[in-house]
């Protein structure tokens, strides 16, 4: 298994979490997810920014 040392989860870890408005928590894979939202940060509200970094993710 390959894993980046800044990366908060091994490549390929999947992750369910619950949805709002879903009965049945999702799948999410936390690196295809941290690839996804950081060329988006620009564009993310400032309450949203906030969130992250109170969540840990030390790139928001």
């Amino acid at each position: 298994m390959r894993t980046r040392v800044d990366r908060p989860a091994p490549r390929g870890h999947a992750q369910k979490i619950a949805a709002h408005g879903k009965e049945e928590p999702m799948t999410v894979k936390l690196d295809a997810w941290v690839s996804n939202t950081e060329p988006r940060r620009d564009r993310l509200t400032a309450d949203r920014l906030e969130s992250l970094r109170k969540s840990g993710i030390a790139r928001a």
